[in-house]
């Protein structure tokens, strides 16, 4: 009992954090009609700077262009660095709602997630600019780890106190909100924004108050929590899904239900591990990674609407999905340019078009799902791990090769996606997003920790395919490497998925997607079978993603769990928004675009390290993109021509 008891109360740490970001998400959301996917991501900047600041005096600047710090002090006190901390968390919230979330006031859902994953793209690329890797931070927090004596146990200090601070700040929001002409005005604010405005308020004003005090609530706290778990950019940022389940708890609309949400969800965590350690019968995977993916299933399933009720925006407005003329003529065309590079080029190149080609499969099926059926999907990569680990378990168990192999570990991917898409039926947009990002996390911590089918830390290493005695593997010694067979296969691949996904957008069941994507209840209306609709356009995009995760393993030649982090998933929705997330055509330029593609080795022959800064640009130029040109840049170049 006492261990249980120890459990709890140390989940009370990670609890405070979950509890007071999901705070923070539920006052940017009712203040802006925003999920705001970037909101652990600008604490985790704030937290960075705060110990930069403490370690060197030097203040992590994060706009490009502008020096990359500047010197303040030699070496400040806590005191000052949190002054200068909270100052910066507040013009950062300030910049990020007015230049960015304000004017998107009124778009649809899917822009205001590109905006929000822009942003985490560019915190994460600027501080893995700005930060020297080579200087370890000492994260000596504000807070005491000294142990403290109660109920029989002995925690650290640092827990009661965030778990503290946390309640204490839930009750001067409730209070706020509850009590003051401010709170009252962000309450109408949320409700109705014009009404709002005839009654003499300023939404720009209670929204930009708002966006303030998220800002500097995620700074503080992952100041404060950072000592518990560590920094790092990517991972520290992952903490805004547990944050989401807990505001979502909440209905995006109560501080106090997120906030108890979020301290039950930290101590839930902790009491699995605590189960892990001590019940054999458990498997050692990361079960309380999934505690929020199982909190959103359960909410949206039990309390979602299987279509939209009366009360409902009635279409998405999202960009425009064209008809693909001659869009097999161009990929045919780039196929072609492709084929001439891997025969003429050095393996640096070859390399390059091996990742576009595949990067290309990858955003097909965002443009799928999320492009042409509305469905925002943010665990591509998830589908795209579990089979390439299927294939590479199919091989060594049962002895299937090429091409069953892949078959196998396609059909997997179309299984899970088509579990995992089943709160599609009942949910959509932004809702969507959050669930499928939760699940993202939960296929990671729980399939691909599984040591029996990923070959546990050190990974698996995939087989080399072959067909009818010609090796079309990756393997080659030298400047062989990697081998113009493995290449031709992808851009065959590459072509194949772009011809299944014209010929279905051009034939019946493209506009009976449209027709779902446009407006549920009058397609439910017509006829169309909309649950059908969305579960064959997730088993397609499944598909989609499983064939590029098969290369990838192909390629990678050993896969492991960080083969396909849910981050990638974030980042090859983002890419496929900048390019032109409803135009099958714009996978092209998407994969171009790719980490380690084309572009990438292109800056790097221009400038020796220019690729460092394509992360950083990506996610400044989709945050241009949401705001300015929704189309993506296809789109932008096509009303050009108009």
């Amino acid at each position: 009992m006492r261990d249980h008891l120890t459990y709890l109360l140390l989940g009370l740490g990670g609890g405070g954090v979950v509890a007071a970001l999901a705070m923070g998400v539920v006052v940017t959301y009712r203040a802006s009609n925003v999920i705001n996917f970037a909101h652990a991501a600008i604490g985790m900047y704030i937290a960075f700077t705060y110990y930069e600041l403490r370690r060197s005096g030097d203040l992590l600047l994060p706009v490009l262009g502008l020096p990359d710090r500047v010197t303040l002090v030699d070496r400040p006190t806590v005191a000052s660095a949190l002054a200068v901390s909270v100052l910066l968390a507040a013009a950062v919230g300030a910049l990020v709602y007015l230049l960015l979330f304000r004017p998107l006031r009124a778009a649809p859902p899917l822009a205001r997630v590109v905006a929000s994953l822009g942003l985490m793209v560019y915190l994460i690329g600027i501080v893995d600019l700005r930060f020297d890797a080579a200087a370890s931070l000492h994260l000596d927090g504000p807070l005491s780890p000294s142990l403290v004596d109660g109920l029989g146990v002995r925690v650290p200090a640092d827990r009661y106190a965030l778990a503290a601070l946390t309640v204490m700040v839930m009750a001067i929001l409730w209070s706020v909100d509850r009590w003051t002409r401010f709170g009252l005005a962000t309450r109408g604010v949320a409700e109705n924004e014009r009404g709002a405005v005839l009654l003499g308020l300023s939404p720009t004003a209670v929204g930009l108050a708002n966006w303030v005090l998220a800002a500097v609530l995620a700074g503080l706290v992952l100041i404060a929590a950072a000592p518990l778990s560590g920094l790092d950019p990517g991972g520290t940022s992952l903490l805004i899904v547990p944050a989401l389940g807990a505001a979502l708890v909440g209905g995006f609309r109560s501080i106090v239900t997120a906030g108890l949400a979020g301290l039950a969800i930290g101590m839930l965590q902790s009491e699995i591990l605590n189960l892990q350690t001590s019940a054999n019968w458990l498997p050692d995977v990361g079960l309380q990674k999934a505690v929020p993916f199982v909190i959103v299933v359960v909410g949206l399933v039990v309390v979602g609407r299987r279509l939209p009720d009366r009360a409902a925006v009635l279409t998405s407005r999202l960009p425009p999905a064209l008809e693909p003329s001659h869009t097999m003529v161009v990929t045919a065309g780039v196929a072609a340019a492709g084929l001439a590079g891997l025969l003429l080029l050095d393996s640096t190149y070859r390399s390059a078009i091996i990742v576009s080609a595949i990067a290309t499969i990858v955003a097909l099926s965002v443009v799928v799902l999320t492009g042409l059926v509305g469905q925002i999907s943010l665990a591509t990569y998830a589908l795209a791990g579990t089979a390439g680990f299927a294939m590479v378990r199919a091989g060594a168990s049962l002895g299937v090769g090429f091409p069953m192999g892949p078959i196998v570990g396609i059909v997997v991917a179309i299984v899970l996606g088509l579990v995992a898409g089943l709160p599609a039926v009942r949910v959509r947009g932004l809702t969507l997003a959050v669930t499928t990002l939760a699940a993202s996390i939960a296929i990671e911590e729980l399939v691909f920790r599984w040591s029996w089918f990923t070959g546990g830390a050190g990974g698996a290493r995939a087989p080399e395919p072959s067909l009818f005695g010609v090796d079309l593997g990756i393997s080659a010694p030298g400047d062989g490497y990697p081998r113009v067979a493995f290449g031709v296969m992808t851009l065959v691949a590459m072509l194949a998925a772009m011809a299944l996904v014209v010929n279905l957008r051009r034939g019946p069941t493209g506009r009976r997607w449209l027709a779902v994507r446009a407006n549920e209840r009058a397609a439910e209306a017509c006829g169309i079978p909309v649950v059908q609709i969305k579960l064959g356009a997730t088993a397609v995009a499944a598909g989609l993603a499983g064939l590029a995760g098969v290369l990838l393993a192909y390629q990678q030649q050993v896969v492991s769990a960080g083969s396909y982090g849910a981050l990638q998933s974030l980042v090859a929705v983002a890419i496929a928004s900048l390019a032109g997330i409803a135009v099958p055509a714009a996978a092209l330029l998407a994969g171009a675009f790719a980490a380690g593609g084309l572009l990438t080795v292109m800056l790097d022959s221009i400038s020796e390290g220019s690729s460092r800064y394509q992360f950083t640009m990506n996610g400044l130029l989709l945050m241009l993109i949401a705001v300015r040109y929704p189309a993506g840049l296809v789109g932008v170049v096509r009303r050009r021509r108009r």
